[in-house]
């Protein structure tokens, strides 16, 4: 804490970029006490598939960093670094009865997907990437949790459609959302893999890429 009473960053020997424009990434980073940036992955992550969802969301945190530090390098701005920097990308999705979902693609989807969860279940598979730009080591892993749900009503549904806010995250699945939260059940996990940054996970990445 300086003489103005700020809290110091836990980063202040190192820079973190976070290749995610989520916003529920953003706000866990934060609580966790770290500075960052925000850069962006333009991939299609439709093009990359895999059967099993611990090695898609692996394949596409790795194909958001890639492309990162391509942008990153066409711009000079690889070059430049001189701190220590770390890359987080990460990628999050839902598994429903044995089948992957992502963020649905319509409305019809959408309302599939929420209204399969009433009352039953739904694991979320979470992974974390963190690439040191300046010495080129690169740590992943991956976790996982199982949501259950009570009945989700209709209205409950219509009202999560109308906002539009299911469209953004993965199986349409914000746990966070007030109009969830009180439909939980039981989490096996943690929130934070939910919201797609498992904070333990996060800081174990960090300390092994330093």
């Amino acid at each position: 804490m300086d003489a103005a009473g700020n809290v110091s960053p836990k980063n202040k020997d190192f820079e973190i970029i976070l290749g995610s424009s989520s916003k529920a990434r953003r706000e866990i980073l934060a609580e966790m006490g770290y500075e960052f940036t925000i850069v962006t992955a333009d991939i299609d992550e439709k093009s990359i598939r895999k059967e099993k969802p611990e090695d898609l969301v692996m394949t596409l945190a790795e194909a958001k960093a890639d492309a990162i530090m391509m942008k990153l390098r066409s711009s000079n701005q690889l070059e430049e670094i001189s701190r220590p920097t770390l890359l987080i990308t990460a990628d999050t999705v839902v598994v429903y009865q044995g089948v992957i979902r992502e963020k649905p693609t319509s409305e019809k989807e959408a309302r599939q997907f929420i209204r399969d969860y009433s009352g039953g279940s739904a694991s979320v598979v979470g992974s974390i990437l963190v690439t040191n730009l300046v010495t080129g080591t690169r740590k992943g892993g991956w976790e996982s949790a199982e949501v259950y749900f009570l009945d989700i009503p209709d209205e409950v549904i219509d009202s999560l459609i109308e906002e539009g806010i299911t469209f953004n995250v993965a199986g349409g699945l914000m746990l966070e959302h007030p109009l969830i939260l009180p439909l939980v059940d039981t989490l096996v996990g943690t929130v934070d893999c939910v919201m797609g940054l498992s904070k333990t996970l996060m800081e174990k990445l960090i300390n092994e890429v330093l």
